[in-house]
C-alpha cells in the first residue's frame, strides 16, 4: 500500500476517470445542444414551408389587405374604412413608406424577416433567464426557447397572416435586457406602445422598480409618436382612438373567439351595453393593479423576465381586443417556478406550453358545460399568470432546491442493458393530479385526431381501402377456421336479454373500467400507477400506428356479410349515424381493437396487482366479456382482438425495456419513504412524514 501510494498510480487512475467522466458529460451536452438546434431549424423550415407552400391569396392575408394592389395603405382615404387594418395610426404611418417594399416581399422576404424576428426574440428571452442558471441551462435555453416559439399558436398565426405583432414584444425585451441606458430602454418600449397601446402598462413597472427615467422616456416616446401620427393623419387618429376606442371593432367582431381579452370574454357571456363596459373597466383595473403589484415584486426579486411576462399577461387581459397573434406574453410566463416539490415543477410550464401550442378543443372536451372555459382558455391562463399563480421568490428555500422526489429501489433485470433509460426511475409518490389530467386529456385528443385522420378525416373517406382490408381479414379468418362473426352475431340477436347485455357492455365499460383502474392505482398504489399508465400509453401509441397504416372496416360495415349492427342499427352509409360521436370517430379504426386491448390491460393489471385470487379472476372476466361483446355486436373481427392483445403485450414490454422491471414498493413503503426536507441549509423535522404528492 505504501508503495502504491508513493507511486501515485491509484490517484492518477482516479483523476483520469474523473477527467473521462467530465469529457463524456461535455460531449453529451454538446450532442444535446446540437440536437435541439436541429429541432429548432426543422420547425422553422416547416413553418416557412407551410406558409410559402400555400397558394397566394390564402397566405399572408393581413399583409395582402394592407399593401396589395387595393390595400388600405395604398388608398388616400382612411386606414379604417374597411376595418381590416387593426394597427394604430402610427403603425400605418410607419408602414406607408414600406408599402412598395413590402409588396415586393409578400413571399420569401416578409416570411424570412418574421422568422429572423422570432429567432432574435428567442435569443433575447433565453439570455434574460433569472440568474444564476446552470451551464447546461444556459447552453440549451436558446434552442428550446426558439422551438417553443415556432410551435406556439401566436407565431404560427403571425407567419400565416403576415402580421407584425412580434415587433412590440421584441422591442420590450430589447429595452429591458439588451440596450444600455434608461433613456434608450424607454424609447424602445415607448415605440412598442405606439404600435400596441397596452404596452404602456410597462411604464408603471419601470417607475416602481426604480427605472424612472426609462418610464418617463416611455411615456414621452409614446406621446410623441402618437402626436406625430395625429398631425399627419388626424382623421385616422380620431377614428382609431375615439370612434373605435383604441381599435375595438377592427379586424373582426369583438366577441370573436380569437379576441382573448376580458372585453371579448364578457361579450361572449352575452353581456352588452353599459353593464358590460362597467364590468370590463372594473375587472381591467383589478387585473392591471394586481398584475403590476406582482410584477414589481418579482422584478425587485431579480426575476425581471417573469415580471415582464406578468405585465404582458395583464396587458392581454385589459386590452379591448387581443387577437391570437398578440398573445406571446403568455408563453413568456413559462419561466416562473411554481411548487415546492420537484415533481410539481412541471405542471405550470406544461400547462402554458399546451395552452399556447394546441387548439382549445384539444385542451378541453367538446361539452357545452365547458365552453366557457374552452373558448377563453388563453385568457384564463393570462389572468391566472397575472393574478393568482404562486410563483416562487428567489429568496424561497425551495426556489433552487425543491423537495426531492423519492425513488423506489431498482429491481434487478434479467438483461444487461435494461432499463435503456435509467433516468426514468420508478417514483414512489403520486404524480401531480393536474398534470396527469392535462396529459391524459391531450393524449386522448391526439388519439381521436389520429384515428379520424387515418382515413382522410371523415367516416366516408377511405371506405374502399378499409373494405379491401376487411375482405383480407375475413379471408384469413376463413383460412384459419376462426370466422365465427356471422354465427355469433345471429345467435345473440335471437335472444333479446343477451343482445341487450352485450350492447350495454360494449357501450358502457370501454372507458369506465380503465379509468377506474387508473384511479384506484393512483390513490392506493402510486408506484404501480406509473408502471400501468406507461404500459397503457405505449400500447395506445402502437395502436395508433396500426390505425394509420391499416384502416379496416369492421364486420358491421360490410353489408354483403349479412352481419347485424346490434348497437347502432342498420346504417345508410351516405349519412351514417353512430351516435353522438358520429363526426368525431373513425369507424374504420378496427385493427387493432383497443376495445379488447384496454380491457386486456385492465385484466392483466388486476391479475398482477390484486392481493386475492377472486379479485384476479374477476379482473380477467372483463377482457373475456369484452372480446365476446365486440364480436357478437359486429364491431370487430376476431383478429382485431388478437391485434389488441399484441399491442398490449408490446406496451408492457416497452415499459419494461425503457424503465426496467416493475418496482416492488407498496403504498406503505411509499408513504414511509417520503419525508419532508427543508432545502438550502434548513433543519429537517424528524418524523414529519408527508403524504404522497397530490
Amino acid at each position: 500500500m505504501a508503495n502504491a501510494e508513493h507511486s501515485g498510480r491509484p490517484a492518477e487512475a482516479l483523476g483520469a476517470t474523473a477527467v473521462g467522466t467530465a469529457t463524456a458529460a461535455r460531449a453529451r451536452l454538446r450532442a444535446a445542444r446540437l440536437g435541439l438546434w436541429l429541432v429548432a431549424a426543422v420547425l422553422a423550415v416547416r413553418q416557412v414551408a407551410v406558409v410559402l407552400g400555400t397558394p397566394k391569396g390564402e397566405r399572408l392575408t393581413d399583409l395582402e389587405t394592407w399593401v396589395g394592389p387595393n390595400g388600405v395603405l395604398h388608398v388616400k382615404g382612411s386606414l379604417y374604412d374597411s376595418t381590416r387594418f387593426t394597427g394604430t395610426p402610427f403603425g400605418g404611418l410607419v408602414m406607408k413608406p414600406l408599402t412598395r417594399a413590402a409588396e415586393q416581399a409578400l413571399g420569401w422576404g416578409w416570411t424570412f424577416g418574421t422568422l429572423l424576428l422570432v429567432v432574435a426574440l428567442g435569443l433575447v428571452a433565453a439570455r434574460a433567464l433569472p440568474q444564476p442558471v446552470s451551464r447546461r441551462t444556459s447552453l440549451l435555453a436558446a434552442p428550446v426557447t426558439i422551438s417553443l416559439l415556432m410551435l406556439s399558436l401566436p407565431v404560427r398565426n403571425t407567419l400565416w397572416l403576415g402580421q407584425t405583432s412580434i415587433i412590440p414584444v421584441l422591442l420590450v425585451l430589447l429595452g429591458c435586457f439588451a440596450v444600455r441606458g434608461q433613456r434608450a430602454s424607454g424609447v424602445l418600449i415607448g415605440f412598442a406602445a405606439a404600435l400596441q397601446p397596452t404596452v404602456l402598462l410597462f411604464a408603471p413597472l419601470l417607475w416602481f422598480t426604480g427605472r424612472r427615467k426609462a418610464a418617463l422616456s416611455t411615456g414621452i416616446t409614446f406621446a410623441g409618436c402618437t402626436a406625430l401620427a395625429w398631425a399627419a393623419m388626424p382623421h385616422d387618429s380620431y377614428t382609431y382612438w375615439v370612434h373605435h376606442m383604441a381599435g375595438v371593432g377592427l379586424g373582426g367582431p369583438a366577441d370573436d373567439l380569437a379576441n382573448q381579452s376580458l372585453h371579448g370574454f364578457l361579450l361572449r357571456l352575452g353581456l352588452s351595453g353599459p353593464l358590460e363596459i362597467t364590468l370590463f373597466l372594473l375587472l381591467g383595473v383589478a387585473v392591471a393593479a394586481l398584475g403590476l403589484r406582482r410584477a414589481v415584486h418579482h422584478a425587485r426579486d431579480g426575476q425581471l423576465l417573469l415580471a415582464v411576462a406578468i405585465t404582458g399577461c395583464a396587458a392581454v387581459a385589459v386590452s379591448p381586443t387581443t387577437w391570437q397573434h398578440q398573445l406571446l406574453w403568455v408563453l413568456l410566463a413559462v419561466v416562473g417556478r411554481v411548487g415546492k416539490r420537484a415533481s410539481d415543477r412541471y405542471v405550470w410550464p406544461v400547462a402554458v406550453v399546451l395552452v399556447m401550442t394546441l387548439p382549445a378543443k384539444m385542451m378541453l372536451p367538446n361539452m357545452p358545460a365547458l365552453y366557457v372555459l374552452r373558448d377563453n382558455v388563453v385568457l384564463l391562463a393570462a389572468v391566472a399568470a397575472a393574478t393568482v399563480i404562486p410563483f416562487l421568490s428567489r429568496t424561497s428555500p425551495y426556489y433552487r432546491s425543491p423537495i426531492p422526489t423519492d425513488y423506489a429501489e431498482p429491481v434487478p433485470a434479467r438483461f444487461a442493458h435494461v432499463p435503456l433509460l435509467p433516468f426514468l426511475r420508478r417514483v414512489l409518490t403520486r404524480p401531480n393530479l393536474l398534470l396527469e389530467l392535462l396529459l391524459i386529456r391531450v393524449t386522448y385528443a391526439a388519439y381521436q385526431q389520429v384515428r379520424l385522420a387515418a382515413t382522410g378525416g371523415s367516416n366516408s373517406a377511405g371506405r374502399a381501402r378499409a373494405e379491401v382490408h376487411g375482405h383480407q381479414i375475413h379471408d384469413m379468418e376463413r383460412w384459419l377456421h376462426i370466422d365465427i362473426e356471422h354465427w355469433a352475431n345471429h345467435a345473440v340477436v335471437k335472444v333479446d336479454w343477451i343482445r341487450n347485455f352485450f350492447d350495454f357492455y360494449y357501450e358502457s365499460f370501454h372507458f369506465v373500467v380503465p379509468l377506474s383502474v387508473l384511479a384506484v392505482l393512483y390513490w392506493r398504489r402510486p408506484v404501480d400507477y406509473r408502471w400501468a399508465r406507461s404500459s397503457l400509453g405505449f400500447a395506445t401509441l402502437l395502436a395508433l400506428v396500426g390505425f394509420w397504416l391499416y384502416p379496416l372496416a369492421p364486420p358491421r360495415l360490410m353489408p354483403e356479410l349479412g352481419i347485424i349492427d346490434t348497437v347502432h342499427g342498420v346504417q345508410d352509409f351516405s349519412k351514417p349515424d353512430y351516435g353522438t360521436l358520429t363526426a368525431l370517430t373513425n369507424q374504420y379504426a378496427a385493427m387493432p381493437s383497443l376495445h379488447f386491448g384496454w380491457s386486456l390491460w385492465c385484466g392483466l393489471v388486476i391479475a398482477i396487482i390484486a392481493p386475492r385470487w377472486w379479485m384476479k379472476a374477476l379482473g380477467l372476466l372483463h377482457p373475456l366479456f369484452t372480446v365476446t361483446a365486440i364480436v357478437v355486436t359486429g364491431n370487430h373481427w376476431v383478429l382485431d382482438a388478437a391485434g389488441g392483445a399484441v399491442v398490449v403485450v408490446a406496451g408492457f414490454g416497452l415499459a419494461y425495456l425503457f424503465q426496467g422491471p416493475r418496482a416492488r414498493s407498496t403504498t406503505a413503503t411509499a408513504v414511509g419513504a417520503e419525508r419532508e426536507l427543508v432545502p438550502s441549509g434548513g433543519v429537517s423535522r424528524p418524523g414529519s412524514g408527508s403524504p404522497p404528492h397530490a
